[in-house]
C-alpha cells in the first residue's frame, strides 16, 4: 500500500483530505509520527501551503499532500483569512471567534464570504504541484449546526439555504472549498 502523509495537524483537514484520497493510500498524519507544525510565514494560502509540503518532506522519503485553508469575509476586509486558525486561538476557539465574526456583521448587508483552500502535493522525486480552490457564500445570521469544523456553522454555500455546520458531511466534502481544489490537484497530477 502507498504511504501519503496528509500535512496538517487539523484533525477536520486530515479527514477530509483522507476521504478524498483513493483507499489504495495509507494516510499517515504528521501527529502519529511525533511532527511539529512549521511557522506560517506565507502572505497567501499558496505559500503557505507550499511551505508547509516542504517543511514535512524533510521527515519522510513518501507523497505528501498539504493544505492552508480558511475563511474569508468581504466586509471585514477579507480577514480572518490566512489568520483563521490563529484567529480561534486568539479568542480562545472557533466559537468564540464565530461569535465575533457574528457580532461585527450585525446590521451589516454586505455578509458575503468564501472558504479558500490551497492545496501541494510533492512526490518523493520532490516534484510540487500547487492549487487554489473557492467557493463562495455568505455569513449566516446565527451559528447553525453541529457537522464539520471551524468556520463551518456560518458559512452558507451559494445555492444552498443551510450553513456546512447543517449539511450531512459526505455532501459538504463534495462541494466544499477543499473539494474543488483536490479535483484540480487530481487532473494536475494524474496519479491522486
Amino acid at each position: 500500500m502507498k504511504k501519503i502523509l496528509i500535512g496538517t495537524h487539523n484533525q477536520g483537514k486530515f479527514k477530509e483530505l483522507a476521504y478524498l484520497l483513493a483507499k489504495r493510500y495509507r494516510k499517515i498524519s504528521p501527529k502519529s509520527l511525533k511532527l511539529p507544525s512549521p511557522k506560517e510565514t506565507g502572505k497567501t494560502f499558496l505559500s503557505n501551503s507550499k511551505l508547509k509540503a516542504k517543511f514535512f518532506s524533510k521527515f519522510v522519503d513518501y507523497s505528501i499532500i498539504s493544505d492552508d485553508s480558511g475563511l474569508c469575509i468581504k466586509s471585514l476586509g477579507n480577514k480572518p483569512g490566512i489568520h483563521s486558525a490563529r484567529w480561534a486561538k486568539k479568542y480562545g476557539g472557533f466559537k468564540k471567534a464565530m461569535r465575533l465574526i457574528l457580532k461585527k456583521l450585525k446590521g451589516q448587508k454586505n455578509r458575503s464570504a468564501f472558504f479558500i483552500c490551497s492545496l501541494t502535493y510533492i512526490n518523493p522525486s520532490g516534484k510540487t504541484v500547487s492549487v487554489v480552490g473557492k467557493i463562495a457564500g455568505k455569513i449566516s445570521d446565527e451559528m447553525l449546526g453541529n457537522n464539520g469544523f471551524g468556520y463551518d456553522p456560518i458559512f452558507v454555500p451559494l445555492k444552498e439555504k443551510i450553513t456546512f455546520g447543517q449539511m450531512k458531511k459526505s455532501k459538504k466534502i463534495n462541494m466544499d472549498h477543499r473539494h474543488i481544489a483536490f479535483q484540480k490537484l487530481k487532473k494536475k497530477t494524474k496519479i491522486l
